[in-house]
C-alpha cells in the first residue's frame, strides 16, 4: 500500500506563487505515474497534471500550462507541483494520487490519494 500526504498549501494573492509537495511512504515502487488533482468549491474533481512513469512526460491541463511544473525528487518519493502566477480561479483543495506503480520491470495500478491541501487565492 502507498499513502500519499500533500503539504505547501495556503493563502496567496493573485499573481504569487505556491510549491506543493507530494510525499509518498508505504510500499516502495521503483516508479510511479503521479497526477495531481483538484476540486473547487461546487464542481467536480479535475486532473491538473499527469507525471507519467512509462516515459516520464507530464501532461498539463490547458488552464495551467506556462504557469504550473511538476517535479520530483531523486529518490522518487517525492512529487512537487509548482504554482505561478496564480489565479482565483485556481482556489481549491488539490490533491496527489499514485495511479500506477513499476516494481520489478511490471506495472501496477494503484488508486491511492492524499488528503488534500487547500489553496486560495485572493483577488
Amino acid at each position: 500500500e502507498v499513502q500519499l500526504v500533500e503539504s505547501g498549501g495556503g493563502l496567496v494573492q493573485t499573481g504569487g506563487s505556491l510549491r506543493l509537495s507530494c510525499a509518498l511512504s508505504g510500499f516502495t515502487f521503483d516508479d510511479y505515474t503521479i497526477g495531481w488533482f483538484r476540486q473547487a468549491p461546487g464542481r467536480e474533481r479535475e486532473m491538473v497534471s499527469c507525471l507519467s512513469s512509462t516515459d516520464g512526460s507530464i501532461d498539463y491541463a490547458d488552464s495551467v500550462k506556462g504557469r504550473f511544473a511538476v517535479s520530483r525528487n531523486n529518490a522518487k518519493n517525492t512529487v512537487f507541483l509548482q504554482m505561478n502566477s496564480l489565479k482565483p480561479e485556481d482556489t481549491a483543495v488539490y490533491y496527489c494520487k499514485a495511479e500506477r506503480g513499476i516494481y520489478g520491470g511490471k506495472s501496477y495500478a494503484l488508486d491511492s490519494w492524499g488528503p488534500g491541501a487547500q489553496v486560495t487565492v485572493s483577488s
